[in-house]
């Protein structure tokens, strides 16, 4: 599904020399928007001179980063070429990794899958998964021209760097989020490589290719091993100062509650998540829940004691973040499968008065993503594609 925008009027540009790669972005983003657009669109749209964009346009058609078009007819005069993204110009690599599998996606210029890779893995250290990773990015640059590979965006689990809690418990992947192995990556592939906490970069899956396509602002639960969430908040993702926006399985909901291991009691992930729904189950927490059929009625007590504790919990989820952020929606999503968080928004109602309370409601206050198995490698993904054409996410991607 091709990366969209519905909203907004283009960044306007800059003419100072030294602006040039921020005006490259701008009017790849203008373009991305529209669709196609030609020379005067773009001077119209970006207040850019007629000369920056010709200069600028001329550059990018011969990075293949842009196609043009057979001009379009008009009654008099030079007849204007149409400017469009190409597909071929650039790709980028997503990764999520997870306690029990990476997934890894190829997308195009336009946000495209042109390639995936699953591989099952247990709770891998970064030594451990790198083969995996060179792996699935050699299989990846056999099918397109190595020199269009933009970078690599890795999804993982948080939070980061946060003593006491990053390295311990078991929705924790100790390791990843050390710079020397980013850097490891960097050196063995020569690419750029972004890494993002799992719900923010599947917040931004749900925006490209999910239910969340037109909205400016929206929360997103999303239900793993753990729980996180991630912010799209005025037309753009929020991920915090250290990447750690959003980690709501830690707000403590029942006071003096079930122990967790980052030392607190009572934490909203100890309820709604994979890891307590496996409690509820009576296997091991470190079970893949793909691996059990849910279906099969020796679970049914289980997942009945699970979501009379998951759903008071979420109800005080949603209030939390209706009353900090007032967004449009409050999406949930995940690793859990669609039945059981359908079961768990079902039995939702009535959420606690909040905010967002009112008549004139576009949208549910809690709903189903819709961005498939994939969201969060493909979030993961489309940051380095958005890296590379616009001007809000240039600051993403660390070289």
């Amino acid at each position: 599904m091709p990366m969209s925008s519905k909203s907004n009027k283009p960044t306007t540009g800059t003419n100072l020399e030294h602006a040039r790669l921020h005006n490259r972005r701008v009017v790849l983003e203008a373009i991305r928007q529209a669709g196609r657009l030609t020379r005067a669109d773009l001077t119209r749209l970006t207040s850019l001179t007629a000369q920056t964009i010709s200069n600028i346009v001329a550059e990018l058609i011969a990075e293949s980063k842009l196609s043009a078009h057979a001009p379009e007819k008009i009654a008099r005069g030079q007849p204007p070429i149409p400017l469009s993204i190409n597909p071929d110009g650039g790709f980028s690599i997503g990764f999520h990794v997870e306690q029990h599998q990476i997934v890894a996606v190829l997308l195009d210029l336009k946000g495209v899958t042109r390639g995936r890779r699953v591989h099952a893995v247990s709770y891998p250290t970064f030594a451990e998964a790198l083969p995996l990773l060179l792996k699935c990015i050699d299989a990846f640059r056999r099918k397109v021209s190595a020199e269009r590979l933009l970078g690599i965006g890795i999804a993982l689990p948080g939070p980061f760097g946060v003593e006491g809690m990053s390295a311990v418990g078991p929705t924790s992947m100790p390791g990843w989020d050390d710079e020397q192995s980013l850097a490891v990556l960097r050196q063995k592939t020569g690419l750029p490589v972004l890494m993002e906490n799992d719900a923010t970069a599947a917040a931004m899956g749900e925006r490209l290719y999910g239910v969340a396509g037109g909205m400016r602002d929206f929360a997103y639960l999303f239900v793993g091993h753990g729980l996180g969430s991630g912010f799209y908040l005025d037309n753009r993702l929020y991920s915090g100062h250290w990447r750690n926006a959003g980690e709501i399985g830690h707000v403590i909901v029942t006071p003096n509650g079930k122990p967790c291991y980052c030392g607190k009691r009572g934490c909203l992930e100890r309820y709604v998540s994979g890891a307590s729904l496996l409690e509820h189950l009576g296997v091991g927490a470190d079970q893949n829940l793909s691996d059990l059929d849910l279906t099969d009625r020796k679970h049914t007590a289980g997942i009945q004691r699970w979501l009379a504790e998951a759903v008071p919990a979420l109800r005080h989820a949603v209030s939390v973040l209706e009353s900090l952020l007032d967004p449009e929606t409050v999406l949930i999503g995940g690793t859990l499968s669609n039945d059981i968080l359908g079961r768990l928004i079902e039995q939702s109602p009535p959420l606690f008065p909040s905010v967002s309370v009112r008549a004139n409601r576009a949208h549910a206050r809690l709903q189903l993503g819709t961005a498939g198995p994939d969201c969060v490698a493909l979030g993961a993904a489309a940051l380095v594609v958005l890296a590379e054409l616009s001007p809000d996410y240039q600051a993403l991607l660390k070289a």
